[in-house]
């Protein structure tokens, strides 16, 4: 476990995005949630989008057999979804729920990718979460690849949606329906300083105690990393107090907590772990290199694995085993 805060979290935890929005893929997330749980893995990750909404209510679904406390969980919002068992069709349910009812202006909120941060937009999909979870509450919310907007948008625009999405969750706190609050990345803290959807940290940190002071609840952030993507610790993109540090660094100095994504890139890294690598790692198996490669790294909180077939979690456990290697051990990989 490690301990952030007063909270424990797993080494591990089960992504859900993975898979068709079918009742056999459903069945899958149900067993290897179950079993998770009763394997030390609280970690539970998923967003209002993942197989639509089927991901969400197949947790809601464990939820209420096992009980909320045993979950450690997070979800996201920022792209329209789409309930696939409203029977709808796909655009008529964007209409209806979005734009006819003047929720999101799409010419003034809306990526051509459907992404949105407006206030009203976010708190219809945390509601919605919390229907499809069976929750009044969320451990984590993030906001889904916040970086999207500026692609679309000025970095001011962007900036000031922030601010009002850290208002609103602040607000969601004292309700009781929000614990913390964060950012679920693709690009933004892995692309350098000059490249458009670049995230500052120390500056959306900034805006965080702007708005709840030092006590504020944004906490949590959420990124890709793995043997092919090693920005977050190589790429020395974020500046904390005049100091040049990779996000993994700026993590740790500002009191956030990671989660990995991608953390054996959805399966492709089978096959392509070299041997001498998987002998200084201690794994022979290529999955199991890869996430003593990601659970070995300093400033790794939880590495994420979409799991919905129990063979891939059993397997997965046994890194739980398997001791990391030390600080000096693991730079010597990038020797």
């Amino acid at each position: 476990m490690k301990k952030f805060m007063s909270l424990e979290l797993s080494e591990l935890g089960v992504g859900t995005y993975l898979g068709e929005p079918d009742e056999k893929t459903s069945q899958g997330y149900r067993e290897v949630i179950r079993q998770a749980l009763n394997s030390g893995i609280n970690v539970i990750d998923t967003a209002i989008v993942y197989r639509h909404m089927k991901s969400e209510r197949d947790i809601g679904q464990v939820v209420e057999e096992v009980g909320r406390e045993r979950l450690f969980l997070s979800t996201k919002g920022g792209y329209l979804p789409y309930d696939i068992e409203s029977g709808a069709d796909p655009r008529e349910y964007l209409q209806e729920n979005f734009l006819r009812s003047r929720l999101i202006d799409p010419m003034k909120e809306m990526t051509a990718q459907g992404h949105c941060l407006s206030v009203g937009f976010m708190q219809w999909c945390l509601e919605k979460s919390l229907q499809n979870l069976k929750t009044h509450y969320v451990d984590v919310y993030f906001l889904h690849n916040p970086e999207e907007q500026l692609s679309s948008f000025s970095r001011e625009v962007f900036l000031e949606r922030i601010r009002k999405c850290f208002e609103y969750l602040e607000g969601e706190v004292r309700r009781g329906r929000v614990r913390y609050y964060g950012l679920a990345t693709w690009n933004g803290f892995r692309v350098p300083p000059n490249h458009r959807q670049y995230l500052n940290l120390q500056e959306l940190v900034g805006i965080a105690q702007q708005v709840a002071g030092e006590g504020h609840h944004f906490r949590f952030i959420q990124l890709p990393y793995n043997l092919g993507m090693t920005e977050a610790f190589t790429l020395k993109n974020q500046e904390v107090a005049g100091e040049r540090l990779s996000t993994l660094e700026a993590c740790q100095r500002l009191g956030l907590y990671t989660y990995i994504s991608a953390s054996i890139l959805q399966g492709r890294v089978v096959g392509r772990v070299p041997q001498e690598l998987k002998l200084k790692l201690g794994a022979q198996e290529d999955v199991l290199a890869s996430l003593q490669f990601v659970l070995s790294t300093p400033g790794v909180g939880t590495a994420l694995v979409g799991m919905s077939k129990l063979p891939h979690l059993q397997e997965n456990l046994r890194i739980l085993q398997m001791p990391r290697l030390g600080t000096a051990e693991f730079l010597s990989l990038f020797k």
